[in-house]
C-alpha cells in the first residue's frame, strides 16, 4: 500500500483500485475490534485523500469518492457510485447502481434506486425527534428514493419520505410529504407543480429534459404513483 494509506484487517480490495493517501480503509466502528467486521470494495475504485471508510460495508465496482468523505458501517453500494467531496454517509444506507451523490450531502438509513442524482449540500434527516424518546427505535429511519429520481441542490428530505421514480425535487426544497412518480415538486414545504414530461429544455436543444439515456431506455412509471418499495425495518416516520 502507498505511504499514508491505512488498511485494517479483513478488508477485501478489488483489482485496479486507486487508494490515494492519506485515507483510512476498514476502520473499526466504536465497540468493534480490528478485523471483526469485513469490508469489501469492488474493482476499479478511486478513493481520494482524507476519505475514511469504516468496516462492515460492501461496495460494488467503480466506487469513486471525493476528498474528505466519511462512510460509516452497514452501507451497501451497487456499481459505479460516485460520492462527492465532504459527503457524510452515516449508518444503514442502501445505494443502487450508477448513483451520483454530490458534495456536502449527508444521509442515514436512506434507500436509493438505480440512476439517481442527488444535488450538492442535500440533507436526508433520519431522526424525527431526539433519541431520548422511549419508542425512538420505532420511528427513526431514512427516505426511499425511486430509480431515475433527481434531487436538486440544498434540499432537506425529512425522515421516511418516499420520492417516486423519475421525479424531480427542485433546488432548496423542504420535502415533508411523499413525491409521486414522474412529478416535479418544489417549495417550503415542497408541493407538486407539474409533471416531469411537461418540462421544457431552456436552451431548446431537446424537446424536453431527460430524453437521453438512461432515462430514454427505462420504462417510465405511471405519473402520480407513489413509490411502494420501503426498506425492511423502517416504520412510519413522518406525518403525511
Amino acid at each position: 500500500m502507498p505511504d499514508g494509506v491505512q488498511v485494517y484487517p479483513n478488508v477485501v480490495i478489488g483489482e485496479g483500485c486507486d487508494l490515494q493517501a492519506p485515507c483510512i480503509i476498514g476502520k473499526p466502528p466504536r465497540g468493534v475490534t480490528e478485523g471483526e467486521l469485513p469490508l469489501v470494495i469492488g474493482a476499479g475504485a478511486v478513493i481520494r485523500p482524507f476519505t475514511t471508510i469504516y468496516a462492515g460495508s460492501t461496495f460494488g465496482a467503480g466506487l469513486q469518492t471525493g476528498q474528505c468523505v466519511s462512510i460509516r458501517e452497514d452501507n451497501v453500494f451497487g456499481d459505479d457510485v460516485s460520492i462527492g467531496t465532504a459527503v457524510r454517509m452515516e449508518l444503514g444506507n442502501r445505494i443502487g447502481n450508477r448513483v451520483r451523490i454530490h458534495s456536502g450531502s449527508t444521509m442515514e438509513y436512506v434507500t436509493i434506486g438505480d440512476d439517481v442524482f442527488i444535488g450538492p449540500n442535500t440533507v436526508f434527516a433520519g431522526d424525527p425527534h431526539p433519541m431520548n424518546c422511549p419508542r425512538y427505535s420505532e420511528c427513526f429511519g431514512g427516505a426511499v428514493i425511486g430509480r431515475l429520481a433527481r434531487v436538486g441542490a440544498m434540499c432537506m428530505i425529512m425522515p421516511g419520505v418516499k420520492i417516486g421514480e423519475d421525479s424531480l425535487v427542485g433546488a432548496a426544497s423542504l420535502v415533508v410529504h411523499d413525491v409521486p412518480a414522474g412529478m416535479v415538486v418544489a417549495g417550503h414545504p415542497a408541493v407538486v407543480v407539474k409533471a416531469v414530461k411537461e418540462l421544457t429544455c431552456p436552451p431548446g436543444w431537446f424537446e424536453r429534459p431527460y430524453v437521453w439515456p438512461p432515462y430514454s431506455e427505462a420504462e417510465p412509471p405511471e405519473a402520480g404513483e407513489a413509490p411502494d418499495d420501503e426498506p425492511p425495518g423502517h416504520g412510519p416516520l413522518w406525518p403525511a
